[in-house]
């Protein structure tokens, strides 16, 4: 099952293991069944701390439990899970088997002190990005707290579970039976929702902190570098962001990114976050902004306010927010997001497997969708405004070479319909003529553009009639004192290089800032 390369890298993992514990398979004689065996078998192979058992009779097969004697741990996976999921089963291997998370002490101790019963079902796709980060916080929350049931459920090879429950997007959690979230989630976001009394706590936590020199609000690419050359400079310096990394944690392929040949989001961020971790950094995560209150007087303290009632002071602030999905708001698009309407085709592409779908909007993002789906779905039809697609010529050409794909330009999506319990179809108007057209089909993709996340600015810092932050040639906004980078900004040509370096620059003006103003 796993190449010679994988099982030395693993074995190498599987030397941290100092816990015996048992794996509990659950098995037919499906082909599925035997490449999970197959599996197994490799794993055991490689370390005497693990055994293997044939015995199991949980009702989904193929799955496989991990269990230690003496610990009442309860974290199963229903599939196999190899492709972005083979991190999460190395990680579920080391933690069952007594090797411990890096994730933060009060986090720890916050999971194994939850009361009550939660039992967790995660349902991933291979392809998601998004799913490892929900399947690995859960299965580390099932290890410290016995009160903490998890399975990891593939949803391409459970396609009855996915059609009982109307799954149309991954990950979908579900907790008691009851959908639980859709989405990435991490631990802490998991525990904010489960412990009632964690936003409170963390907003009067942070409210107590003492003014910052530099204050960042945002922890993609801009906010990383900002952050980094701020610390750098040895001033106090904070990091306010609603989810470290941003928009980058939704990417997949990267490509472009100067020195990297070629990576995926999620490790990006990962890394963008170990770096600003390197130094004397303040990192305050799921922090969303909802008001700017900026200083009175020159010299003075501006203030971010927080929807969990939390507010941060700080001499000079870096606005870094970034941008999200733009959404085509026509009427059964909210009514059906998870249902059908999506906007991550690497992610809730294979749960449209043998389905028709569509793809709205024919620039690059647009028509590496429609590519990426072709493989998975039985047809494609892409829709763009525009009287002729956007997309580089070398994306055009291999989406026309595709057999199972359509392309409709001109074409304004006007509805989204269903049958009120998911997607069956959409109308367009065609521009040309005028006239509405019905496409019957299961799913949508929206791959749009994006929005920048500066509704929270609205009456302080001038923004553009796009919604942007304006900026000047220093990163500065219409306010002294505070600057902006990113996504967010009228900077044109949003790419995370140019991220980067706009987060720099606006920091190293942060620092010219406090130098003669204070």
């Amino acid at each position: 099952m796993l190449d010679d390369t994988l099982k030395t890298q693993l074995k190498a993992y599987l030397e941290k293991v100092t816990q015996p514990f048992e794996i509990v398979a659950s098995l037919d004689d499906s082909d599925k069944s035997q490449e999970l065996k197959g599996l197994l078998d490799d794993i055991v192979s490689l370390t005497d701390k693990i055994t293997l058992s044939t015995d199991g009779n949980d009702a989904r097969t193929p799955s496989f439990a991990l269990n230690r004697p003496g610990a009442n741990i309860s974290l199963r996976f229903a599939g196999l899970p190899m492709g972005h999921e083979f991190t999460s089963l190395v990680l579920a291997l080391l933690q069952v088997g007594g090797h411990p998370s890096k994730t933060a002490v009060e986090v720890i101790e916050q999971v194994k002190g939850i009361e009550g019963e939660f039992n967790f079902e995660t349902y991933f796709s291979l392809s998601c990005q998004n799913c490892p980060d929900v399947v690995q916080a859960l299965n580390l929350m099932a290890v410290l707290n016995p009160n903490i049931r998890h399975v990891a459920i593939d949803g391409a090879l459970f396609q009855d579970e996915v059609e009982s429950r109307q799954i149309m997007s991954v990950p979908s959690i579900y907790l008691n039976g009851e959908l639980f979230g859709q989405g990435r989630m991490d631990v802490e976001q998991i525990l904010a929702k489960i412990d009632t009394g964690a936003s409170a706590r963390d907003a009067e936590k942070l409210s107590a902190k003492a003014a910052f020199d530099v204050l960042v609000i945002g922890g993609g690419p801009a906010g990383a570098s900002a952050a980094i050359y701020a610390a750098r400079k040895g001033i106090r310096t904070g990091v306010a962001a609603e989810r470290f990394g941003g928009q980058v944690l939704d990417t997949m392929a990267i490509e472009n990114f100067i020195s990297i040949q070629e990576t995926e989001g999620p490790k990006l961020a990962r890394e963008l976050e170990e770096h600003v971790r390197q130094y004397d950094v303040d990192i305050m995560n799921l922090q969303r902004a909802s008001a700017l209150v900026p200083a009175k007087e020159a010299g003075g303290l501006h203030e971010v306010k927080f929807e969990n009632g939390a507010s941060l002071k700080a001499k000079t602030l870096i606005l870094s927010t970034g941008a999200r999905w733009r959404e085509m708001n026509v009427p059964g698009e909210q009514q059906y997001r998870g249902k059908g309407v999506a906007y991550c085709p690497h992610c809730d592409g294979p749960l449209f497997k043998g389905k028709r779908v569509a793809v709205i909007g024919g620039g690059n993002s647009g028509v590496e969708a429609a590519i990426d789906l072709a493989g998975v779905v039985a047809h494609v039809t892409l829709l763009e405004y525009d009287s002729q697609l956007r997309a580089d010529a070398v994306l055009q050409k291999k989406l026309y070479s595709l057999p199972n794909v359509d392309v409709i330009t001109s074409a304004l999506t006007s509805e989204v319909t269903g049958d009120g319990q998911k997607v069956n179809g959409l109308v367009y108007k065609d521009r040309n003529s005028s006239e509405f057209n019905t496409i019957a089909l299961e799913g949508i993709f929206v791959q749009i553009g994006l929005l920048p996340n500066s509704d929270w600015l609205k009456g302080t810092v001038e923004l553009s009639s796009r919604g942007e932050i304006i900026v000047d040639a220093r990163g500065e906004t219409s306010l002294p004192g505070i600057f902006a980078a990113g996504d967010v900004t009228t900077v044109p040509y949003k790419q995370i290089v140019i991220a980067v370096g706009e987060g720099a620059k606006a920091s190293l003006s942060a620092f010219d800032h406090l130098i003669r103003h204070n």
